[in-house]
């Protein structure tokens, strides 16, 4: 078991590698600072205690990015943000979002990007705090639809991701996290469309509202 999560893990390390440097590539930036900055994000990524917020959440993001490529009217700002919007992750902490947009703005800072993109990918790294919009356009409301698209995956996919949810707030007693996570899920199932985009609204909205409430309806039955 513990070798193949090693090969697993390899395998997606390889493949984001991938993507990291033709994503650079594009953007002509200096091949060691490309290699130092993807080994610290490998390695923030890949704490101990992230059980979702992870690699394999960040390359969910790309393979969903990838569908509305077309959609998408700056793709190469809204990739960056799939790489950084989690860079700083700490469960207790309120502030994660804002230090990692801090984070993205001065990491990009060394690149070879306009200003607006980089200010691009910081607003939308900190509408994902409460998950509304900060930036005119459908780049924004695209990537606030990929960062949440876990809540539409399979049954199997949902229950999975509530338990590495479940290990993240491993500080909390089994009541708190049921009182703060019935909150959150709350707010979402209240929305009139969890999916601000039709093409994730027609894909997800009744998957994810299905997950919500099976949730939901277990945390009342504890």
């Amino acid at each position: 078991m513990f070798e193949n999560n090693v090969n697993q893990q390899r395998i997606l390390t390889s493949k984001l590698k991938t993507n990291w440097f033709n994503l650079l590539a594009t953007l002509q930036v200096d091949q060691q600072i490309a290699e130092e900055i993807f080994s610290n994000l490998v390695d923030a990524y890949s704490q101990s205690d992230r059980y979702y917020h992870n690699l394999r959440h960040i390359q969910h993001l790309l393979n969903l990015l990838a569908e509305v490529k077309d959609s998408c009217q700056c793709f190469t700002g809204l990739q960056l943000t799939a790489w950084f919007h989690d860079y700083i992750y700490v469960p207790q902490a309120q502030d994660n979002e804002l230090k990692s947009a801090l984070s993205a703005e001065n990491i990009l800072g060394r690149f070879n990007l306009d200003r607006d993109t980089i200010q691009l990918v910081k607003q939308i790294i900190i509408s994902t705090q409460k998950h509304q919009q900060r930036v005119r356009g459908t780049d924004n409301l695209i990537f606030l639809d990929v960062d949440l698209a876990i809540l539409g995956a399979t049954s199997d996919r949902y229950q999975e991701y509530a338990r590495e949810i479940r290990k993240e707030y491993g500080y909390l007693s089994d009541r708190q996290y049921q009182q703060g996570r019935k909150r959150v899920l709350a707010s979402f199932i209240s929305r009139s469309r969890i999916y601000y985009t039709d093409y994730f609204y027609q894909k997800l909205e009744q998957q994810a509202r299905h997950n919500i409430q099976a949730e939901l309806n277990i945390e009342q039955q504890v």
